[in-house]
C-alpha cells in the first residue's frame, strides 16, 4: 500500500478547530481587556482625587458685557502651566469636548456642552500663545491655543482648536494685549 491509501482508509480526519480552546483564549483575552480599561479608569479617578485641593471653577458673571472675540471650536484639555503632558483632570477640566469660547472684557468664557463651564476672570489671564501639542493631542505647530490662566495657587495652560485655524493668531494677540492692559493699570 502506497501512503495515500493509508491516509484515505482512517476513520476519521483530525479536528480543524478545538472549539475550546479557542472559547477559553478569547474569555481571558476579553477579561484581561475589561481589566486594563478598569485600571485605567481608576488612575484617572485617582488623579482627579490627588487634584482635590483645586478650587472649584468660577462661572461667568451675569453681565460680562460685548463680546471681543468669539470662536467655535474643540476644548482638548488643561495641564499644569508648562507641564504640557501632567493633564488636570479634576473639575471636569480633564474632559474633552466641543467648545465655544467668548472673550469680554470680564474675562474668557467657556461654554462646553456635555462637560462643565468655566469662567477665567480677566485678573487670571497669564497669557496666550501658540503650540503644538497638549496632553493626549499633538497637532502641527500652532495649531493649538493655549491660554496661561491662574486657579487658586496653580497656574493651568487650556488648549483650544478653533474650527478655523486662521483666528489663533487673533486669539492670542488679543489676549495678549488684555492681559498687558490690565498689568499696567495696576
Amino acid at each position: 500500500m502506497t501512503p495515500v491509501i493509508l491516509l484515505a482508509e482512517a476513520e476519521k480526519s483530525a479536528e480543524v478547530t478545538d472549539w475550546g480552546a479557542r472559547i477559553g483564549w478569547l474569555v481571558g483575552l476579553a477579561l484581561f481587556i475589561a481589566l486594563v480599561y478598569w485600571l485605567m479608569r481608576e488612575g484617572w479617578k485617582w488623579r482627579g482625587t490627588l487634584q482635590g485641593d483645586l478650587p472649584a471653577l468660577p462661572s461667568a458673571p451675569d453681565e460680562t458685557g460685548p463680546a471681543r472675540l468669539s470662536m467655535s471650536g474643540r476644548y482638548h484639555g488643561s495641564t499644569t502651566a508648562g507641564q504640557w503632558l501632567d493633564r488636570i483632570v479634576a473639575h471636569g477640566l480633564g474632559t474633552r469636548s466641543r467648545a465655544e469660547l467668548t472673550l469680554t472684557d470680564a474675562g474668557l468664557e467657556v461654554e462646553r456642552p456635555g462637560a462643565t463651564d468655566f469662567f477665567v476672570p480677566t485678573a487670571a489671564l497669564r497669557g496666550a500663545r501658540l503650540d503644538k501639542g497638549i496632553a493626549g493631542k499633538v497637532l502641527t505647530e500652532g495649531g493649538l491655543l493655549v491660554v496661561t490662566w491662574a486657579h487658586g495657587d496653580k497656574l493651568i495652560d487650556s488648549g483650544f482648536r478653533s474650527d478655523h485655524a486662521a483666528e489663533h493668531t487673533e486669539w492670542v494677540d488679543t489676549l495678549n494685549q488684555m492681559i498687558n492692559d490690565t498689568e499696567g493699570a495696576r
